[in-house]
C-alpha cells in the first residue's frame, strides 16, 4: 500500500519578542503525524523582504524532543534578531515507544529506516519553505540545514545522502541548502560528500562522544555482534572529507567532551553567524579548529 502526503496549509501567529514573531504551520501529514513548523521572523520583517533561512531539526533520540523546547526558542529568537527565517520542525519519531529503542537493541535494518524517514521529512519541510517562499520571505538559496544529535543525523543524511535515502529525487529537485549546522551529528557514509554537494559546514562535537562518534565507528559504540551495531562517520570524518575537497568549516572539538555538544552553543552563536556570512554571503574559504580541553 503506498503512503500518501497530504500538505496543508495552517497558520496560527502569536507574539514571541520584542524581536521576533512566529507562525506555526503543518507542512505535511503521514498517517498519524501532523507535521508542523515554527518560523520565527525578525519584527521589522518588511512585505518584500526575502532572508536567508535556518531549517532545524531538534534531537531526542528519535524518541522525543519538541521543535519549541525553551532552547529551540531561544534558538529561534536569536537568528530572527540576526536577520534569518528561523524554522524549526516537528518531524517523525519513529522510535517512540519501540521496546528495543535506538540503540545496540535497534536492529541495524531499522536503524537505517528511521534515519530514511527524518530524511524525507527534513527535504519534506524545506519543500515547503521552497513551494512558499514568497508567502514566508525565504531566500531559498540561502538556506542553513542545522540539527542537534538525532536531528544533526537527520539533517545530515538529508543534506548529503538523498540519494541514498530518497526514492522519488525528482520530488526535491529544487530543495537546496547552502549550509550546515551540526551539534554532535553523524552520517551514514561521509564519502557521500563530493564537490558537487560539499557546504559551508559547522560542528560541534566531544571526542569521547559515546552515543554519535565523533570520527567514525559504531553508533552507540555498539560491538559488531549486537543487532544495533551499525559504522556512522561524524565530525571529524566530515570534516576531513571538506578539507580534502577544500570547502569551508568551522569545527569547535571538545578534548573529553561527551554527548553535552548536542546542546545548542549560544554563547559562541555569534561566530556560528559570522561563519556563515564569510561563506556563505562573500564566498569566503574559511577552515577553523577550535580546540578545547574538558576540564
Amino acid at each position: 500500500m503506498k503512503n500518501y502526503i497530504f500538505y496543508v496549509f495552517i497558520a496560527i501567529t502569536s507574539f514571541v519578542s520584542a524581536q521576533s514573531n512566529v507562525t506555526t504551520y503543518t507542512y505535511a501529514v503521514k498517517g498519524i503525524d501532523t507535521l508542523k513548523m515554527d518560523v520565527y521572523k525578525p519584527k521589522d520583517m518588511k512585505k518584500n523582504d526575502s532572508l536567508p533561512v535556518m531549517l532545524w531539526m531538534h534531537g531526542g533520540g528519535f524518541v522525543g524532543g519538541a521543535r519549541n523546547y525553551p532552547s529551540e526558542v531561544k534558538l529561534g529568537e536569536m537568528a530572527a534578531e540576526r536577520g534569518y527565517l528561523a524554522v524549526f520542525i516537528s518531524y517523525r519519531l519513529t522510535r517512540k515507544g519501540q521496546a528495543t529503542g535506538f540503540g545496540c537493541d535497534c536492529p541495524k535494518a531499522d536503524k537505517l529506516s528511521t534515519f530514511k524517514s527524518a530524511t524525507i521529512d527534513f527535504l519534506d519541510a524545506a519543500k515547503f519553505i521552497s513551494e512558499n517562499k514568497k508567502i514566508l520571505g525565504a531566500d531559498v538559496s540561502k538556506i542553513i540545514a542545522g540539527g542537534s544529535s538525532a536531528g544533526a543525523e537527520g539533517m545530515l543524511n538529508a543534506v548529503y545522502m538523498r540519494e541514498y535515502f530518497v526514492d522519488d529525487l525528482k520530488k526535491y529537485n529544487d530543495v537546496k541548502f547552502a549550509g550546515v549546522f551540526s551539534l554532535a551529528g553523524a552520517m551514514v557514509n561521509a564519502d557521500y560528500v563530493t564537490k558537487e554537494n560539499a557546504l559551508p559546514s559547522v560542528f560541534f562535537h566531544g571526542t569521547a562522544d559515546t552515543i554519535v562518534p565523533f570520527a567514525s565507528a559504531a553508533h552507540h559504540m555498539c560491538k559488531p555482534e549486537r543487532k544495533g551495531y551499525i559504522m556512522l562517520d561524524g565530525s571529524a570524518t566530515i570534516v576531513d572529507r571538506l578539507l580534502e575537497l577544500q570547502m569551508p568549516y568551522y569545527l569547535y572539538k571538545v578534548v573529553g567532551g561527551k554527548h553535552e555538544l548536542s546542546s545548542i552553543p549560544f554563547d559562541q552563536m555569534d561566530g556560528v553567524f559570522d561563519f556563515f556570512k564569510q561563506t556563505i554571503s562573500k564566498k569566503e574559504i574559511v577552515q577553523t579548529v577550535r580546540i578545547i580541553k574538558k576540564s
